[in-house]
């Protein structure tokens, strides 16, 4: 696939790539990473920088006693190799992993560098993924410190359950229940206990005792090992967060 093929595939890359020098274009590659691989490795030199304009990566944080730590997940449009670049570092700080299959657009370091001096567009684009990636880290530090396991089981879901539909459900009155196009009747957490665990911050032990307290409380199901939870399901977790932030 060509860059200009994977532009009409997702037209909402051509907003990052319109001002991109016609050579610098056709050196430009696009692969595909499966889902469950591994896009970039921490401590590796970088050499190139990369535009995500298909899937879902989560970027972790590997440390040499074993423990993995979640930092964030990302969706189309992203980048790669962003932070390390603009940092003026040489090698990763991060493990990229892709969640689902990722189509990334890329080109070498040394061509990214040339074009991020010459183009404000993609250098602002670039800023501001930067900029609110630690906004939204910023804002969310130490939540896994102060929360007991529930709490953050049931705020995961939420957060999930916004990103896959579930927040036009709210207030719908004698539409709830009824599945429409746009929100579904129920959404599958499509996570592995381990990336559960990764993502959380909680031990295995910790997130399976939470999962069967939560599961016997009716705030979801489990469907085929994974988390599924309907609207009512999804709204009794909110009011549920709403009543633990008052005490």
């Amino acid at each position: 696939m060509t860059l200009t093929e994977l532009e009409a595939a997702a037209p909402a890359l051509k907003e990052y790539t319109k001002n991109m020098p016609e050579d610098i274009r056709s050196r430009c590659t696009v692969r595909t990473h499966a889902a469950g691989s591994i896009i970039h490795q921490k401590n590796m030199e970088l050499g190139y920088f990369g535009i995500v304009a298909k899937g879902e990566n989560r970027v972790i944080n590997e440390f040499e006693n074993g423990n993995v730590y979640m930092i964030e997940s990302n969706k189309a449009i992203d980048f790669i190799g962003e932070v390390t670049i603009l940092a003026g570092m040489s090698h990763t700080s991060v493990t990229i992993e892709a969640v689902t299959d990722n189509v990334v657009a890329y080109i070498s370091r040394r061509d990214a560098e040339r074009w991020l001096a010459s183009d404000i567009n993609i250098l602002n684009l670039a800023a501001r993924h930067t900029a609110f990636k630690l906004y939204r880290s910023s804002y969310n530090n130490g939540a896994k410190l102060f929360y007991p396991p529930s709490y953050l089981l049931l705020d995961y879901m939420v957060k999930y359950g916004r990103q896959n539909g579930m927040e036009s459900s709210r207030g719908m009155g004698s539409s709830r229940g009824m599945g429409t196009s746009r929100t579904p009747v129920s959404v599958t957490v499509l996570r592995t206990r381990q990336m559960l665990q990764e993502e959380i911050g909680v031990n295995v032990k910790t997130l399976n005792r939470t999962i069967r307290q939560l599961k016997e409380e009716g705030f979801f199901s489990i469907c085929k090992g994974k988390i599924t939870f309907t609207r009512e399901q999804y709204e009794k977790a909110i009011e549920w967060l709403e009543a633990e932030k008052d005490k």
